[in-house]
């Protein structure tokens, strides 16, 4: 990502000039939550109630979503949201969806996905997954996946927000933050760090903010 500026203050920036785009590209933290939660409810009830997946089989296919999200952060983030395009038009989208981000840290209205964004998203994966896996079982595993990106969302919200004093928060808002105001070419796990440990794209232990 190219490196521009990053503000200290808490501004949050006009993107758009339509009035109508504007509001889109601004969301409060616990909107995802109202949004997705009753949908994992109803995913609960479709998987157990209505399908009757025994309880041990719908905990393994929840536990694969959620191992797959966790790998889906990772690729999003270091490869989606951090290729910076050559094109002016495609760095304008690009500065949309995680430039603003880099550039304006503190800004707690940009610090979830808004739901103009995750909706069509999540719509995708959802089609990709039940395409992809045996008959019924995308209810269960979507839980989790869905559950592993609201876990995100608030992990960011928190990581940016939250004053941690010790133990693994602490550790995941330092590699965070070291991201954001050390380099952005490493440390692209959010909400787990693991997958920065498997592709060597973390932070020696020594590294501190400047």
């Amino acid at each position: 990502m190219a490196k521009n500026f990053v503000s200290n203050s808490s501004e949050s920036i006009r993107m758009f000039k339509s009035d109508l785009l504007e509001p889109l590209s601004k969301v409060k933290y616990y909107v995802p939550l109202l949004i997705y939660v009753p949908l994992i409810f109803f995913l609960i009830w479709k998987s157990l109630f209505d399908i009757k997946i025994p309880v041990l089989e719908f905990f393994g296919w929840l536990a694969f979503g959620l191992f797959i999200w966790t790998i889906t952060e990772y690729v999003l983030h270091r490869w989606i949201f951090h290729f910076y395009p050559s094109a002016d038009w495609a760095k304008r989208i690009h500065f949309i969806f995680h430039g603003v981000h880099h550039d304006y840290p503190n800004d707690a209205n940009r610090l979830v996905m808004p739901p103009s964004a995750s909706i069509p998203l999540a719509l995708g994966f959802w089609f990709l997954f039940d395409w992809l896996l045996p008959d019924t079982k995308v209810y269960a595993f979507f839980i989790g996946f869905i559950g592993g990106y609201l876990f995100y969302d608030m992990v960011h919200y928190a990581l940016h927000h939250a004053n941690f004093k010790s133990g693994l928060w602490k550790k995941l808002k330092h590699h965070h933050m070291l991201h954001h105001y050390q380099d952005a070419s490493k440390g692209f796990g959010v909400s787990w760090m693991f997958w920065d440990g498997v592709f060597r794209s973390g932070f020696e232990k020594k590294s501190e903010i400047k």
